[in-house]
């Protein structure tokens, strides 16, 4: 397990230096079929991180973000977003990660999320068995790391909880009583989006997360730090997330979880 978070570790780095050049301004931009923009930066970082993944593991498939998908059908596929949240990154403001997952026969065991432009940079990284970590900077190696846990929160009114892309869930009738039981009974509501809410919540700084209009790219290495972490991390409907999920809920503790999941089914 090792050998394989070290290369999603040291993938990350390299597409971080690549990302970091490329922030500077300069860089061409065109919208994808669905409407979302992609950048230059984000088709090299993504070349980047398959380039420094092939050499290691040259039988191992791989999906990324702007490629497609390559050997699915191979025990082992690494997962990528090189630039999760280009629009921030186009937008000039550090709300953007590089997201880097390994699956085995369709289970998720390493995750690498490095936000390399958040601050001084923030890696949290983790593998099966192996805990959840996060050190400052974008070279994990280098960097000391501490490990990470999700809080205790239980009860409704120590939780608060981040939600992110809810247009799909806002008019359907299990949201409508999501917010009329769940939402007045919290401590707090936020919308940190994105990267960091996951990270806030693998670090007990928030207790629970429910997003969707997402695809398994953006959370794959999410999901495997904040089981790590002591968490719980599924689709809303309470399912195991595979290649097609589009929603997910991630709890600190796995009373809340089922708390907040029964209210969504």
């Amino acid at each position: 397990m090792q050998q394989f978070l070290d290369a999603a570790l040291g993938a990350a780095t390299a597409a971080a230096g690549v990302i970091r050049d490329g922030y500077a301004g300069g860089f061409k931009v065109r919208t994808k079929a669905d409407a979302s923009p992609v950048t230059e930066v984000d088709e090299a970082a993504e070349k980047t991180i398959k380039a420094h993944l092939a050499a290691l593991f040259p039988d191992h498939g791989f999906y990324g973000e702007e490629f497609g998908i390559d050997r699915p059908d191979a025990d082992y596929v690494w997962l990528v977003d090189p630039i999760d949240g280009t629009k921030a990154f186009v937008r000039g403001y550090p709300m953007f990660s590089t997201q880097i997952a390994l699956m085995h026969r369709g289970e998720l065991i390493v995750g690498v999320s490095c936000a390399p432009c958040f601050g001084a940079g923030e890696t949290f990284f983790a593998a099966r068995g192996m805990g959840a970590w996060r050190c400052e900077g974008v070279d994990a190696k280098a960097a000391a790391a501490s490990r990470v846990q999700v809080s205790r929160a239980e009860n409704y009114a120590e939780t608060s909880l981040s939600m992110g892309n809810i247009a799909t869930l806002a008019g359907q009738p299990r949201f409508a009583r999501f917010a009329a039981s769940v939402i007045p009974q919290l401590q707090r509501i936020r919308g940190y989006g994105d990267f960091l809410h996951y990270h806030l919540l693998a670090s007990a700084k928030i207790d629970a997360v429910l997003e969707s209009d997402i695809n398994i790219l953006d959370i794959a290495a999410l999901a495997v730090i904040v089981r790590e972490a002591g968490g719980v991390f599924t689709e809303l409907d309470g399912g195991q997330l595979t290649l097609e999920t589009g929603d997910a809920l991630a709890a600190a503790t796995p009373e809340l979880y089922r708390r907040l999941q029964r209210e969504l089914v």
